[in-house]
């Protein structure tokens, strides 16, 4: 992981919208600088509801990876495996988002709910089973038929 200073929350890339009582942020655009898409996944994890140890095994690195990551001391490296998942995640909260028209409980719910289309609950399929791809492959072809 390369090193980078970030100290503060930025969200450039986010426009803030109310949904409901919670607050959650859409992604506007596509992410490719390093220090940008480490926030943008941190910020992920925390209106999703995720732990820390999750983000870990969803980007294939160690909690003590992650905690380097929260500290501002490391960013995410493009061309890694974890830079990979980390933009498959990118992905996956914009169409939640999308699908769930920014309703921040909705997008938990929705999370942690078994679904027909998946055969299991998402939240698992991506933490425990490694299905990131597949949970974003069906809420893109979600989204489509949403907008």
């Amino acid at each position: 992981m390369s090193s980078c200073a970030v100290r503060s929350i930025v969200c450039l890339s986010w426009a803030r919208e109310w949904a409901g009582s919670t607050l959650v942020y859409q992604i506007a655009e596509i992410i490719d600088e390093p220090r940008r898409l480490t926030q943008a996944v941190l910020q992920i994890v925390d209106m999703l509801g995720l732990y820390q140890a999750e983000l870990a095994r969803m980007l294939l690195l160690k909690c003590g990876d992650i905690g380097r990551l929260a500290a501002a001391q490391q960013c995410l490296e493009p061309a890694t495996p974890a830079w990979e998942q980390a933009q498959l995640l990118v992905r996956c909260y914009r169409a939640l988002y999308v699908v769930q028209k920014g309703d921040g409980v909705a997008m938990r719910h929705w999370l942690r709910i078994p679904d027909e289309a998946l055969g299991g609950v998402p939240h698992l399929l991506i933490v425990d089973d490694g299905r990131l791809a597949d949970v974003v492959a069906c809420l893109e072809a979600q989204a489509i038929h949403t907008r």
